[in-house]
């Protein structure tokens, strides 16, 4: 009696001890789709990557709209001539015309004075510079007009950084698509699993009953050996299935980055209330970051038309320059200690080819506008057959639900019978076979309905509704 006791009681501690750790263990690695997205947008490489490509193009940005300023430059410089810069009254009437008719200047001066001439020229030699030159200045320029080209550039800039933030949109919307298709790939390879087990342990159950009916010797031989080769087979299929889990899983880990197997908490759900059509369309065509990808390149293609045109134009710029540090010789005292002035270039003649790459700019502001054009008749196509895609799912699952009752009717049936020796065991196999293929159809098109729709939120800009979908669901697919 004590000892029946004990092991009641022993069986009661476990049980209460299970139903305190059930809920740890069931939440342990669950990931809801809604938190997987969010794992997704923090650690996906490829986002973090557009994030960067988002700030380089601010900073760039930044860096044009510096191109008005002007620009100050300190210079300083230290020189070492092989010997002193000088000037003789030699050198000086031998560069003048008339100098041979006034060298007797010079021997008149000598005589005047007692010199020599050697005396005479050295007296009057002036050292221009020395031979350790050290120069300082502050320069200036200030561009004021170059015929639009620091505007188009700053155009130029702005465009890339929309590109850059337009780009992080679109592969955003991209993983979000590539995540419903791999986390309900688990949720699909899970139900397919618990199929199979289903199966197998069916099957089972009628090898089990084949058995004792041969030993009985109400069926065949045969019978039995059908009934060991349907449950040998269904062991097939659910290993099969398991390693299709396990794989499809890997997937999700690697996209979630996760140390540890994630089981996904959410399921495969069918809704009705899909948006509707002309709403995708419309928002589609106006939001999906593709076509605003394009609008930022032609943007660009734009600003660098009116870069090539701005080489037409005349350059306007204001100049200056302040000397700081200079050495006390000649050739500082004769050079000004500022100078400012407007200087203006205009070209005449030029061989860079800037006609032909006008009209190759040209060109390309065409090209992205048709590329453009493309792309929307292209997503229009891409939003009607994703839409059709989703409805016909929807039917599909819709139109199956007989066919599941009558299978599982017929499994009911068939196994009433097999044991009455009314059936035989290929009713009894075919009729679960037939069952599992109906369910497993189902779940395929409710995984279709589940994609499909998350690819049209995606394009449309409407990924913040799919957890509403999922929340106002009619059907959740188990």
């Amino acid at each position: 009696m004590n000892k029946g006791m004990n092991t009641i009681r022993t069986g009661l501690v476990a049980v209460l001890l299970l139903h305190w750790l059930a809920p740890a263990m069931a939440g342990a690695g669950e990931v809801s789709f809604t938190d997987a997205w969010k794992q997704v947008q923090e650690k996906h490489d490829g986002l973090a990557a557009d994030r960067a490509g988002i700030e380089t193009a601010g900073h760039r940005q930044q860096e044009a709209h510096r191109l008005y300023y002007p620009k100050v430059d300190l210079s300083v410089q230290y020189t070492r001539l092989d010997q002193p810069v000088e000037l003789g009254p030699g050198d000086l009437l031998a560069s003048m015309p008339a100098g041979a008719g006034l060298g007797g200047l010079l021997a008149g001066l000598g005589r005047t004075y007692g010199l020599t001439p050697a005396e005479v020229e050295a007296g009057l030699t002036s050292r221009i510079a020395d031979r350790d030159l050290r120069t300082g200045s502050i320069t200036g320029l200030w561009p004021v007009y170059a015929g639009g080209r620091i505007d188009a550039a700053q155009d130029i800039a702005t465009g890339r950084h929309e590109e850059a933030a337009r780009q992080f949109d679109l592969d955003r919307s991209r993983q979000f698509e590539q995540l419903s298709q791999v986390y309900f790939a688990v949720v699909l390879a899970g139900e397919v699993l618990a199929t199979r087990t289903g199966v197998r342990e069916g099957m089972t159950r009628h090898r089990d009953h084949a058995v004792l009916l041969e030993q009985r010797g109400q069926i065949a031989h045969v019978e039995r050996l059908q009934a060991e080769a349907a449950l040998d087979k269904a062991r097939v299929e659910e290993t099969k299935s398991r390693y299709d889990l396990e794989i499809a899983g890997v997937a999700l880990n690697r996209m979630l980055k996760s140390g540890e197997a994630v089981q996904p908490a959410s399921s495969l759900f069918i809704n009705h209330e899909l948006p509707p059509l002309s709403l995708l369309l419309e928002r589609t065509l106006d939001k999906y970051p593709g076509l605003a990808v394009y609008d930022a390149k032609e943007r660009q293609a734009e600003g660098l038309v009116q870069v090539e045109r701005g080489k037409y134009h005349p350059e306007v710029a204001l100049f200056g320059s302040y000397s700081i540090l200079e050495d006390d010789y000649l050739a500082n005292e004769l050079t000004p200690e500022w100078m400012a002035g407007v200087g203006i270039t205009l070209p005449l003649i030029d061989r860079s080819g800037r006609s032909g790459s006008l009209a190759a700019a040209r060109s390309t502001v065409r090209q992205v506008g048709l590329l453009r054009q493309q792309a929307r008749q292209d997503l229009a196509v891409l939003v009607e057959k994703t839409y059709r895609q989703a409805q016909q799912a929807l039917a599909e699952y819709d139109g199956l639900g007989s066919s599941l009752e009558l299978a599982a009717e017929t499994v009911r049936l068939r196994d009433k019978a097999f044991d009455q020796g009314l059936s035989t065991s290929l009713d009894v196999i075919d009729s679960r076979l037939f069952l599992a293929g109906i369910k497993s159809q189902r779940s395929a098109a409710a995984y279709t309905y589940v994609v499909a729709l998350a690819r049209l939120l995606a394009m449309s800009g409407m990924e913040d509704g799919f957890g509403g979908y999922q929340r106002d669901h009619l059907i959740e697919v188990q």
